[in-house]
Order: structure tokens, then C-alpha cells, then sequence
């Protein structure tokens, strides 16, 4: 597993499942054969895979360790739960022996951290003991998007966006008293804070990383796939509010372009990370190796 440092914070990803995952017309509506084309000189064949004719995409978490904290960013789909999107559905992955290769047991947990309330990022949020979805950090104060918590609230929670989450990853921390609403800005220490990035779903947030002068920043599903770096102006189709979502996706952009701060998205293929450069009028994205 491999570990990078952000200053004297360290980090690694668990990883739940990749490979070929969605078709380019099933995630973004703005597709046509003619981008595969495009952009295949950095396409193929590191994020697109050409015999399925799907994206390579991940479905991964992070753990950051500081010296005081270790803090969980989203937590993938899950297992055991009923999803409509039969990728997603009654998985039974080792993802939770994965997290204590990487040296963390779900008690140690300080923090989880959910970018947003999508099936795939709240699923590790609970496991099922006993017939009961508990929380699987039983320590871990869960940090929720209060907008995001508020608008499933005032919106039927069964809709395709959740796909039965509230009932299994979200409301049962919440009963448990696990669960911290954030409105706005929301320090977690002085290296770590949440800030508001709306669009993909209205609560939606990153979290920037800062320590001994570098940096890090977890955009969630600001981008779910290099393409968008590309093609800032694509939305996927799972986003809540289009128009703000493109452009909270090219504030991102603007604010690391050709800066030393690492984007760390939470479904880009491997090796998952990198540094947004410009490119004529747009950018491009350089992956970590």
C-alpha cells in the first residue's frame, strides 16, 4: 500500500473496487466518440479501457494521520447493502481488512469525514451486526454536510441519489449520536479544514490539507474522472445542480492550477492523485507516479 506524506501528515487509500467501471455516455451527457479520439494520447490506456469501452475509475477511501488525529475521507458503497445499481449491490468486499493492513482499526478512527451523502461515499459509515447497521467507527465523530443532510431531509430519501444510504449508512449515526453537522466552515485542527463546494450535490465539500508548507486538497466527486480536468465544463449526470457545479469544479481548477498542492479525488484510476497544470487556454492533469 502506498503511503505519501503531506508534510509530516500521512496518507493512504483503502481501496473498496476498480477497473472498468461506468461508459463515458452513462457518466457524462456531453460525450461523443469523437472525445475518445480527442483525448487519446492521455486516455489510453491509463484511464479508459478499450475492449469494454469504459472509463477506468476506483472506488477508494483516504486515511490522513497527523500526529494527533487519523481521519477517514468518504467511505465507499459497503457491504451487505441493497442498491439498485447492480455494480453496487450486496457487495462483500475486504475493504474493512484493507484498512487494518494499512495499521488502522476501525477504533482508532478519530474522524470520518463524508464529502458529500451519495450511496458511495457514506456506505462504509455502518456494518451489519446482529441484524442492526451500527457504526463501523464506533469512536469516530462523523462529519456530515448539514445542507446535504437538510435537502435529503426535505426530499424523498428513497429517490435514486441514495438508493436506500439514509436508511443504512446515514440516519443510524445519527442515533447513535456519532454524527457532527457542518454548516460552512469547519476546522478539524489547524492543518485540516472543510470548506463548502456546491454543485454535485448542495452540500457538497472538500477538505484542504496543510502541513509544513504543503499541501492537499480532497475534492470528492467535484471530478469523478481526469476527463473533467479536461473538460471542466462537463457535468456528470449524478450532479444536483449543474450550472453551480461547473462552476465550483473551475474555481478547483483556477485555485490549483501550477501550484504544489495535490488534488486528491475520490474515483480517479491509479495512481489516484496528482497536480492540475495548465494547457494552452485549459488544463491537464499530471498523475503522482
Amino acid at each position: 500500500m502506498t503511503v505519501r506524506m503531506i508534510g509530516d501528515v500521512s496518507l493512504s487509500r483503502v481501496e473498496e473496487n476498480a477497473g472498468p467501471s461506468f461508459t463515458p455516455s452513462a457518466l457524462y451527457a456531453d460525450w461523443t466518440p469523437a472525445a475518445l479520439e480527442k483525448h487519446r494520447d492521455w486516455l489510453v490506456p491509463r484511464c479508459f479501457h478499450e475492449r469494454t469501452g469504459r472509463f477506468l475509475m476506483s472506488l477508494h477511501s483516504w486515511i490522513i494521520r497527523t500526529d494527533r488525529h487519523t481521519i477517514l475521507a468518504d467511505t465507499c458503497v459497503g457491504n451487505h447493502k441493497t442498491r439498485s445499481r447492480a455494480m453496487w449491490n450486496g457487495l462483500d468486499t475486504p475493504w474493512l481488512d484493507r484498512l487494518k493492513a494499512a495499521g488502522v482499526e476501525p477504533e482508532a478512527v478519530d474522524f470520518v469525514l463524508c464529502t458529500h451523502l451519495h450511496t458511495d461515499h457514506v456506505g462504509w459509515n455502518t456494518r451489519l451486526k446482529d441484524g442492526r447497521w451500527v457504526p463501523t467507527f464506533p469512536n469516530a465523530k462523523y462529519l456530515f454536510s448539514k445542507t446535504d443532510y437538510d435537502y435529503w431531509g426535505e426530499k424523498n430519501r428513497t429517490e435514486p441519489a441514495l438508493d436506500g444510504a439514509y436508511t443504512d449508512s446515514v440516519l443510524p449515526i445519527v442515533e447513535h449520536g456519532r454524527a457532527v453537522m457542518v454548516d460552512g466552515e469547519h476546522a478539524i485542527d489547524d492543518q485540516m479544514i472543510i470548506r463548502p463546494a456546491p454543485g454535485h450535490t448542495p452540500g457538497h465539500v472538500t477538505m484542504r490539507l496543510d502541513s509544513k508548507g504543503q499541501s492537499g486538497l480532497f475534492t470528492g466527486d467535484i471530478m469523478h474522472h481526469p476527463m473533467q480536468v479536461y473538460e471542466p465544463h462537463w457535468n456528470s449526470r449524478f450532479c444536483e445542480f449543474p450550472d453551480d457545479a461547473a462552476k465550483t469544479r473551475r474555481q478547483v481548477l483556477e485555485s490549483l492550477c501550477d501550484t504544489p498542492t495535490l488534488m486528491l479525488p475520490a474515483h480517479f484510476p491509479a495512481p489516484h492523485c496528482g497536480h492540475v497544470k495548465s494547457s494552452g487556454h485549459g488544463f491537464r492533469f499530471a498523475f503522482a507516479d
